[in-house]
């Protein structure tokens, strides 16, 4: 039976005039379930004024106090007045994006939101002061989430940005780390441990980080860094024997298909004919239905990092800390091109003239040519 707003409203007057629950709800055969939904929809409470208000109301007129708090605050930033021109408008609103609703600022200065989203986006090169701002507030993400050990979340995220003075929601900070790939670990925590429980995400290197021979195994990882409001993404395969670099690719985006174009350059150089073990840490890249079926195609053994434990796959973080040190933080680069000439050149002196302390001060490559010469004068015994 369906009943109309104000026989609902009817009913939960009965209900806070004394009557119980159960006698309404047998009488008119509601289920309670329902009529406690009802309660809580319009239960009616009078104001000190003599006002009536349902919870809908309340929370209607609650949102609406908020909004125009919003709107107040965008009057007392911005430098112009809703009577300005369009444009003058429309510029003094575009830093604003992402730290107010686009329905206070549009609302505040008397602009529909579809001419804001014009100007917005416009520009698909992205060189407006909003796409620089977001582009800003993605480094400052990324920064937090590293430095929290990959662990926290949208919400803490958010807070600890206004905490530094940066205007911002959760909303908005969520929405900026989907297009990061990362996301809060007590997300995907259950559902990691159940892969886990199932023999599909065990960590098989528990930080052995000394190999017998080169293609053993291979360690591999993802880092971000912003050249001219850009993001790149430098992916990175390293033979865990002689810490060589034997495979990489730079995109901008971090997609699967990043990973399965560098494996797959690495796997065509080095050609392995052995067991290999393939480790990184758990980023969605390498955990996701391509790349694993094609570490299974390939017959790799995959292993993973423990959740929030970057010393797992410590031989990959020190390579990256090593090139952002010595060539990335160092070089100002003019071009893309000048960029891409300046990490291949990196990459190429880091194994061919970098010594390691830990392969006591030899090279990657000349740590590799001593292996082979030493397994083809053995053979010939």
């Amino acid at each position: 039976m369906k009943f109309t707003k104000e026989e609902k409203i009817a009913f939960v007057k009965r209900y806070q005039d004394g009557e119980t629950v159960i006698k309404i709800c047998n009488e008119n055969q509601i289920p309670r379930s329902t009529f406690y939904r009802w309660i809580q929809d319009y239960q009616q409470t009078v104001t000190d004024t003599g006002t009536v208000v349902t919870p809908q109301e309340f929370q209607y007129l609650k949102r609406r106090i908020n909004k125009l708090e919003d709107m107040i605050q965008v009057l007392k930033t911005v430098s112009c007045t809703v009577s300005s021109p369009l444009q003058e408008k429309l510029k003094a609103m575009e830093p604003l994006y992402g730290q107010f609703s686009v329905h206070s600022l549009c609302d505040a200065l008397e602009v529909s939101r579809g001419t804001f989203y014009n100007h917005i986006f416009r520009n698909k090169k992205g060189d407006t002061l909003a796409a620089k701002r977001r582009s800003e507030l993605k480094t400052q993400i990324q920064s937090i989430y590293d430095d929290s050990g990959q662990i926290y979340g949208a919400g803490k995220i958010a807070a600890i940005l206004q905490n530094q003075g940066v205007k911002t929601s959760k909303k908005y900070v969520s929405q900026l780390m989907k297009e990061l790939g990362i996301g809060s670990v007590s997300t995907t925590a259950k559902k990691e441990y159940k892969k886990w429980e199932k023999g599909q995400n065990r960590n098989f290197l528990q930080q052995q980080f000394r190999t017998e021979r080169p293609n053993q195994v291979w360690v591999s990882d993802i880092t971000v860094f912003k050249f001219h409001d850009k993001y790149y993404y430098l992916c990175v395969i390293i033979d865990l024997f002689s810490r060589k670099v034997i495979s990489y690719r730079i995109s901008h985006k971090s997609s699967t298909q990043l990973l399965t174009k560098t494996f797959k350059q690495a796997y065509a150089d080095r050609q392995p004919k052995a067991e290999l073990m393939f480790h990184s840490d758990r980023g969605t890249q390498y955990m996701s239905y391509a790349f694993v079926h094609l570490l299974d195609d390939f017959g790799v053994e995959q292993s993973f990092s423990r959740t929030a434990c970057p010393h797992d796959n410590a031989v990959s973080e020190a390579f990256f800390s090593i090139f952002k040190k010595e060539e990335l933080y160092r070089r100002h680069y003019t071009s893309e091109g000048g960029l891409m000439r300046g990490i291949a050149h990196f990459i190429a002196f880091y194994n061919t003239e970098r010594p390691h302390s830990t392969l006591q001060y030899k090279t990657p490559e000349q740590t590799e040519q001593d292996y082979w010469i030493k397994e083809k004068e053995s053979s010939k015994i």
